[in-house]
């Protein structure tokens, strides 16, 4: 795919990273974390000048990041990393992610600021967050232009993690990775991001990571009676796709038998993901405004989060077993197009009131849903920039989580601890169902009234998953944002791939 006459990468590099015992003698910088009483820790690699930090105004607040030139003529960047005791992996992922900002022509920077913790565990939880933070905070766009600016801010090639174990190191890193592709996928412009061309990236980078890529054309899901993800699709120019992949778990018999049973190699349940894959959201003949439009590029973030953290699996070797399904179309308005009124048939052969078609996402859902159910799958976990309604409940840093199994439940809101990606369960109202009854299908699309709108959306989902533990992670707000936070950063995000990941390594 092309970019103003230039070919985009097909996959996603990012700086090495390297864990050691001691500060290599070549490193350019090197970034030691300093605490509010403006002290560092043992071990931390360089004496920092505490009266030269105060007359700076450094204080050591979280994030803050001063140079300083070491008697040896080394490059020293104090970072603040707060209250002494109270630090924590998100706190270090955000002082990362500010050193990857602010290191200036370095090309090799170390840094020991996983001193800032005590004791083994904590240390591999401060090394992974730290990994995360330089990698994710130094991200820029693939496909960007290259501007005097990107060149002489940009970041190191080569980062070193100064008392960090190499296997803890090496996992972080197939995470960032994950999240950095996730967000180039978010990011191409939707002329260079189609359903189609989705589709071949995710063939392309699962070749060298032995997970297995089924792609279904139109016609097959025409054939295989996919009506909510059809008829999104009839408004648009670009044909559809339903993308099915799979990794590891697989038993004698070929690929995909251990996930038709549901159960991997050892009998333990198979997760199944499901990702919203909206190219682009035009809101159909339910046209959005202009200035909604804007960012819809972003609708497919939850499909991007889904194959990622699958990909992100496999580079890690994790021995697990997954499956993910990815529901991907463009919703443009046209002749074709459904209308406000039209009755779709799902997969699992429920029937739908389309009122709105710019609620088109869990259209597609309800059919990647039904084959994950068919497969029987152990428990489901979709995701999806779902409704604007999330955003407003939660804004911009909190997503939110849904479901009928509070164990799984639990588990999603664990592992976006662990991953700095927050996750606040709403309630699936049992009595606001009825909002959702038709008089000519099984369930209409949206609700009257427009009250609670994440939650009408997730108990519309409900209805296709059947009695398997499912949840439902809908990150519309914190998927795309305007502006640079912490290792977030502006434009797409990349959130979910590694909340994924954790949940399903836990498994």
């Amino acid at each position: 795919m092309t970019r103003n006459g230039a070919r985009l990468p097909d996959d996603t590099t990012i700086a090495s990273f390297v864990a050691a015992d001691t500060v290599p003698a070549r490193a350019d910088v090197l970034a030691v974390p300093v605490f509010g009483d403006l002290s560092s820790p043992d071990g931390s690699g360089a004496t920092v000048d505490a009266a030269y930090l105060r007359q700076r105004r450094f204080d050591g607040k979280l994030g803050e990041v001063q140079g300083l030139l070491a008697d040896d003529g080394t490059t020293v960047l104090a970072v603040g990393v707060g209250p002494k005791g109270s630090v924590g992996p998100d706190d270090l992922r955000r002082a990362a992610a500010a050193v990857a900002r602010q290191s200036g022509r370095a090309t090799h920077l170390a840094t020991t600021l996983v001193h800032a913790v005590n004791g083994p565990e904590a240390r591999d939880e401060a090394a992974r967050a730290i990994v995360e933070g330089l990698g994710l905070g130094a991200y820029v766009y693939a496909g960007a232009p290259r501007r005097k600016a990107d060149v002489a801010g940009s970041a190191p090639s080569r980062y070193t993690i100064v008392g960090a174990r190499s296997a803890v190191v090496r996992r972080a890193v197939a995470g960032v990775e994950a999240t950095c592709r996730a967000r180039d996928w978010v990011n191409r412009p939707p002329r260079d991001l189609t359903p189609r061309e989705l589709a071949r990236l995710t063939t392309v980078a699962a070749r060298s990571v032995g997970v297995n890529v089924e792609v279904w054309d139109e016609n097959r899901i025409g054939r295989e009676g996919l009506g909510g993800l059809a008829g999104v699709a009839a408004g648009a120019a670009e044909p559809p796709r339903l993308i099915r992949l799979e990794y590891g778990g697989a038993p004698p018999g070929g690929a995909g038998a251990a996930s038709r049973r549901g159960r991997g190699r050892r009998g333990a349940p198979c997760v199944h993901l499901v990702g919203k894959g909206i190219t682009f959201d035009s809101g159909g003949l339910s046209l959005k405004p202009p200035a909604s439009m804007m960012t819809m590029k972003c609708d497919m973030g939850g499909a991007a989060a889904v194959i990622n953290a699958i990909l992100g699996l496999a580079r890690a070797g994790a021995p697990v077993h997954v499956v993910g399904w990815v529901a991907a179309t463009e919703n443009m308005p046209s002749g074709t197009a459904i209308h406000p009124g039209d009755v779709l048939t799902a997969r699992n052969g429920r029937t739908i009131e389309v009122l709105n078609t710019d609620a088109e996402g869990r259209l597609v859902l309800a059919d990647a849903l039904s084959l994950a159910v068919e497969e029987k799958a152990g428990a489901i976990v979709d995701v999806a920039t779902l409704t604007g309604a999330q955003r407003v409940a939660l804004g911009d840093g909190v997503a939110a989580v849904m479901g009928n199994d509070s164990g799984l439940v639990g588990r999603v809101v664990a592992a976006g601890a662990t991953a700095g990606e927050p996750f606040w369960e709403l309630p699936l109202v049992r009595s606001y169902r009825k909002m959702l009854d038709s008089e000519v299908a099984d369930i209409k699309n949206v609700a009257s009234g427009g009250a609670a709108g994440s939650i009408m959306a997730g108990l519309f989902l409900q209805d296709f998953v059947g009695d398997v533990p499912w949840a439902h992670l809908d990150i519309a707000g914190p998927a795309f944002l305007d502006s640079d936070d912490g290792w977030l950063t502006k434009g797409a995000t990349g959130w979910g791939t590694r909340t994924l990941m954790h949940l399903v390594e836990g498994w």
